[in-house]
């Protein structure tokens, strides 16, 4: 089974989730005895294809074509169509990014195939991949297999997979040249959507303190806020805190919020609703602080503290400078 990864880049920056995807494609070509290629589209992105041809991967593929310089379903749909094509592999991995799901079902709809979405994980049967992804905001897990012959087509969630563990060295790189006609492109580019200054990328940090309704009140956010300055990690929170308006939106972790993976993760309060959890169980390093001992948290926490947030706290904060 070959596996070819798709690598999303912007203006010459990777999207963070690339490499979580390439990561994936390494451990399913180690457990099933196969290799994998890696190519990433644009126009003008041959810098792009080289940093890609420095991991662990059979060859490095630019797909690249002027009309592919600016994002847009129909462009992507056909130059992967063609790309697939060419290359002929058996399973495509791709990130689960806002862009990846606008043209990847046109893709696999043209190959008449269907794609398996926001997949959080997998396992091999009988030498085929089986994904898992989840229902019901988390409250169930699905396994997929899939029925149909190749080419199969998954898209992988936020923190599913550890993009530290890609494996580096070295591989050829080559060009690819869709046949591609303005006239093909039903949409046409505007000027990128740009978020507020004070939007809060979550996603790309790699410490995170959150903090639940165990604060009690907005006035005790502080005692969150200084924990999290103390670790030099970005201040979250779980949903009642955002909707009672204690922090903004954009500081909202799981299912209805934001998606992280950081390195470290220190739920403060935060009793560990299925809803939350969706949204940071990919972190690597999980760290609850909580009075109840049933809480749901301690589940998928790697360390736990069972006591009151407003003595931990502090205590840690003081151990945190004292260490510095």
């Amino acid at each position: 089974m070959s596996i070819l990864a798709i690598l999303e880049q912007r203006d010459g920056q990777w999207n963070r989730m690339s490499f979580e995807t390439l990561a994936a494609a390494q451990q399913l070509a180690r457990e099933l005895g196969t290799s994998v290629i890696a190519a990433t589209p644009g126009w003008g992105i041959a810098a792009m294809a080289q940093d890609l041809a420095s991991k662990r991967i059979e060859k490095a593929y630019a797909i690249e074509h002027e009309l592919l310089g600016e994002y847009t379903a129909d462009g992507y749909a056909a130059a992967f169509k063609q790309f697939v094509a060419f290359t002929k592999p058996d399973l495509v991995l791709c990130p689960h990014t806002y862009q990846v799901r606008d043209f990847l079902p046109k893709l696999a709809a043209s190959l008449g195939r269907v794609a398996v979405t926001d997949v959080v994980g997998h396992r091999i049967e009988g030498g085929a991949p089986v994904f898992v992804r989840q229902l019901f905001q988390g409250k169930l897990n699905a396994d997929v297999r899939f029925a149909a012959g190749p080419p199969s087509f998954a898209s992988l969630q936020a923190g599913a997979y550890r993009s530290d563990l890609v494996e580096e060295g070295a591989a050829p790189v080559e060009t690819f040249s869709p046949q591609l006609s303005a006239s093909e492109l039903r949409a046409k580019p505007l000027e990128h959507f740009r978020q507020s200054q004070r939007t809060v990328d979550l996603g790309a940090a790699t410490a995170i303190v959150s903090v639940g309704r165990g604060i009690q009140e907005a006035e005790n956010i502080p005692v969150a806020r200084n924990l999290a300055a103390a670790l030099g990690a970005e201040l979250a929170a779980s949903r009642p805190i955002c909707d009672a308006g204690w922090l903004p939106m954009e500081r909202q972790v799981g299912s209805s919020g934001q998606t992280v993976a950081p390195k470290l993760y220190v739920a403060v309060g935060i009793s560990g609703a299925i809803q939350h959890l969706v949204g940071m169980k990919g972190s690597r390093t999980i760290v609850a602080i909580n009075k109840d001992p049933n809480a749901p948290i301690f589940e998928v926490a790697d360390y736990g503290i069972v006591g009151d947030l407003f003595e931990i706290v502090p205590e840690l904060i003081a151990a945190i400078e004292k260490a510095k």
